[in-house]
């Protein structure tokens, strides 16, 4: 239970359905002072609002406890997402949290209390499939998490519980209602909970002041074109902020830790049709060796498109296009679906890691 809308909802549900329900709220970042939390603006928390969390298990008459994850949180989460930018990566902290820290503490403080479930305010759904259950989209698509909940593993799946996976979001706000949460809260969480003033540039200057490393902007020729305040302030696609006026256009193509630079591009060279995932986490029983029609998110915030994976080792799939994508992060989360279904997916390789063989790109798709 962070405080939220959702989780808050989610408890109200299981409370109607006739679950015992205890409400656990993670400490995952700053504490929260109980003497100023009621005039502290949300927007200046962190994810987990415990006086939020306390009023609604009272209300709906469940035990309520606080389990300090600050130490967890940190290693797992804001230290790889540091390292990840100064990596020259574009890591997703949602993803990670809710692998290592939500889920994964979770489960282990569930089966250490002799619960039966973990239950989340998430927008996804576990359906029953032939092999027992899997892990599905939202009912309510603009709201869909899946995509976050991809690296959960599949023995996990028939003990967790997402209440509100078959609601759409109006409904969702309608009982919360019934919880008398201030005005103030009713609002969505932010992109990033641990990022609260500012942007994430902001974070890492006063977190990891090392990434104030200059170094050369380059077009796709090799040229020097300016000078970058830092690989980690940049990624793929971004245009603001560059400082360069060459009388068009120019994009973030991609930045190079080895080197320092950032290669700059115009809109048409930021296209791929083809990437690499590693650590890949398959839900979907055996990783089977080629998907040739499979929906790809290589974002959360972007419609899945089409294309097709090939196994190439244990840990890592090739992945082609239907069609070019543009500005692919190496870092970021790719997650595949069949319909509705989550099979698994992976993390974007760096480009210049894994070239994708040259089979693979010339070989039409079809």
């Amino acid at each position: 239970m962070s405080g939220g809308v959702d989780s808050s909802v989610a408890a109200l549900l299981l409370t109607e359905q006739g679950y015992d329900v205890k409400g656990v709220t993670l400490q995952v970042w700053e504490p929260e002072d109980e003497n100023t939390a009621v005039t502290k603006k949300w927007e200046e928390r962190g994810c987990c609002k415990i006086g939020l969390a306390r009023h609604v298990a009272r209300r709906l008459g469940i035990p309520h406890e606080v389990v300090d994850t600050q130490e967890t949180f940190r290693k797992n989460v804001v230290d790889d997402f540091i390292a990840g930018y100064l990596g020259g990566t574009t890591p997703n902290p949602c993803v990670r949290c809710n692998e290592r820290v939500k889920f994964g503490g979770l489960y282990q403080l569930a089966k250490s209390r002799g619960a039966d479930f973990v239950a989340t305010g998430h927008y996804a759904r576990v359906l029953p499939v032939d092999e027992g259950v899997g892990l599905f989209r939202g009912a309510d698509g603009k709201k869909d998490q899946s995509y976050f909940l991809y690296r959960l593993p599949a023995a996990w799946l028939p003990h967790i519980l997402f209440p509100l996976g078959h609601l759409q979001k109006p409904e969702v706000w309608a009982r919360a209602e019934e919880l008398d949460l201030p005005a103030d809260e009713m609002k969505e969480s932010q992109e990033i909970c641990f990022v609260t003033q500012g942007d994430y540039r902001t974070f890492l200057t006063t977190e990891a002041p090392q990434a104030l490393r200059p170094g050369p902007f380059l077009d796709p020729d090799g040229r020097t074109i300016g000078e970058h305040r830092g690989i980690a302030f940049y990624t793929p696609g971004q245009r603001k902020g560059l400082g360069i006026a060459r009388g068009e256009r120019l994009y973030v193509k991609e930045v190079n830790p080895e080197t320092n630079a950032v290669i700059l591009g115009r809109a048409e060279d930021l296209s791929r049709q083809a990437c690499m995932v590693h650590d890949v986490n398959w839900l979907a029983g055996a990783l089977p060796e080629t998907l040739d029609d499979v929906a790809i998110k290589y974002r959360y915030a972007s419609p899945a498109v089409s294309g097709r994976a090939r196994q190439h080792t244990a840990e890592t799939l090739s992945i082609e296009f239907r069609e070019p994508q543009q500005a692919l992060s190496p870092g970021q989360s790719l997650v595949l679906y069949q319909g509705d279904r989550v099979l698994g997916g992976g993390i974007i390789e760096p480009f210049e890691r894994h070239p994708i063989s040259t089979a693979l790109r010339e070989t039409a798709f079809t």
